[in-house]
């Protein structure tokens, strides 16, 4: 499930390198916000203020995208068995209509052949139809029954 990168169109690649703060990155369109938004998740830099991540351009280009790769969680899946094994629940749904599918699905089998329990949903629409109610109906329901705050501070 590593963000699949394009290529960037110099004028988009410009966009992107010219931001001087998180607020200015609301006018941009939204597949460079998601550029933006995968970058921030999978090339965070707490040393490249203003956003304090590295984007896949120009010479940092091919290492970048090495660390979207080694982040993508079919990559790191085996390193970190024992530790997903720990988690009271994992969920993953996608749309069926959603390019994501298939790793997602992948995703799911190799979660199942490490012993790491987890729930797998497929509903009918893309990558966005029906956020809101994903998150009302399916989302926080999820989490008001799997998470526990005994033993916290």
């Amino acid at each position: 499930l590593a963000p699949r990168m394009a290529a960037l169109k110099p004028e988009d690649e410009a966009a992107l390198l010219a931001l001087k703060s998180p607020a200015d990155s609301a006018t941009l369109p939204f597949l460079l916000r998601a550029q933006l938004a995968s970058a921030a998740a999978w090339s965070p830099n707490p040393k490249a203020p203003p956003l304090y991540l590295d984007l896949p351009v120009g010479d940092k280009q091919q290492q970048v995208l090495g660390q979207w790769a080694a982040n993508a969680p079919l990559a790191f899946i085996p390193q970190y068995v024992a530790g997903l094994r720990r988690y009271n629940a994992i969920a993953l749904d996608v749309g069926d209509q959603d390019s994501l599918r298939f790793d997602t699905a992948k995703l799911h089998e190799v979660m199942d052949s490490y012993g790491i329990a987890n729930s797998f949903e497929i509903y009918p629409g893309t990558h966005v139809s029906n956020v809101a109610f994903r998150f009302q109906d399916f989302v926080m329901p999820f989490f008001s029954r799997n998470l526990s705050f005994q033993g916290a501070r």
